[in-house]
């Protein structure tokens, strides 16, 4: 899919946050369920790849309050994490899992490469994404201002996004990768400036471009949340 695919978007009620004072839906009754939540950035992974595929009538959010889990909810997922997929009388967990799980056992658009150059890369890319995150999140906690690694971590990100020129994203089409990636590249541009007063876009064009294609695209932009309580959010999840 290039930049200007058409990717269709179903506007829907997002349904409130489960809470313990909330029943539990009723477990392998033949509905297929995403328990995420609405301020998760690993969650909003599945909840992008959801809407990309046009699943938003075969797969149910369910919401949970990370803050205020339902004890109910260990039951669902023992990990007591988010994001998890009830299918077909069993629970999918790991973000990066269930991405690749919603493309290959859902129809809709294709979101993995048929180009074998681009499939390397985008395993690559994948088993990439736990490291850059960790770099970032540790930079953040830094009492010395944005570390040498972090700085490294968006370069090697601008480094990735210039490797095809057939479009802004990752692979030049626009795939799962991109998925695996805007909530925090798009995150930590955020966080970044609000924390540490750094611009993670600086003199970085192709990070620009990507973060403006993707808020192009309804099916990511919609799952956005507002940039000032994300950052609230993170500041006490750190302790910063």
């Amino acid at each position: 899919m290039a930049a200007s695919f058409p990717i269709s978007f179903a506007e829907e009620a997002l349904p409130p946050t489960l809470t313990p004072a909330s029943e539990q839906p009723p477990l392998h009754d033949g509905t297929t369920r995403l328990y995420m939540s609405y301020t998760c950035p690993y969650a909003q992974r599945a909840w992008i790849a959801r809407n990309c595929k046009g699943l938003q009538g075969k797969i149910v959010l369910v919401p949970i309050d990370m803050a205020d889990r339902p004890e109910w909810y260990k039951t669902v997922n023992p990990k007591n994490q988010v994001p998890c997929l009830e299918h077909n009388n069993k629970v999918i967990g790991e973000s990066l899992d269930l991405i690749k799980y919603m493309d290959s056992n859902f129809e809709g658009p294709k979101l993995f490469p048929d180009d074998s150059e681009k499939q390397r890369l985008a395993e690559e890319l994948l088993a990439y994404s736990d490291t850059f995150n960790q770099a970032m999140l540790a930079s953040l906690t830094s009492k010395g201002g944005v570390t040498d690694e972090a700085v490294a971590a968006v370069d090697k990100i601008e480094d990735f996004l210039s490797k095809f020129d057939d479009g802004p994203f990752f692979l030049g089409q626009f795939s799962l990768v991109d998925i695996a990636y805007a909530p925090f590249v798009d995150g930590f541009q955020v966080f970044f400036a609000g924390i540490q007063n750094y611009d993670t876009t600086a003199g970085r064009p192709n990070i620009q471009r990507f973060i403006e294609e993707m808020d192009s695209i309804a099916a990511y932009s919609k799952t956005k949340q507002d940039p000032q309580e994300l950052l609230a959010l993170t500041r006490n999840k750190l302790g910063i």
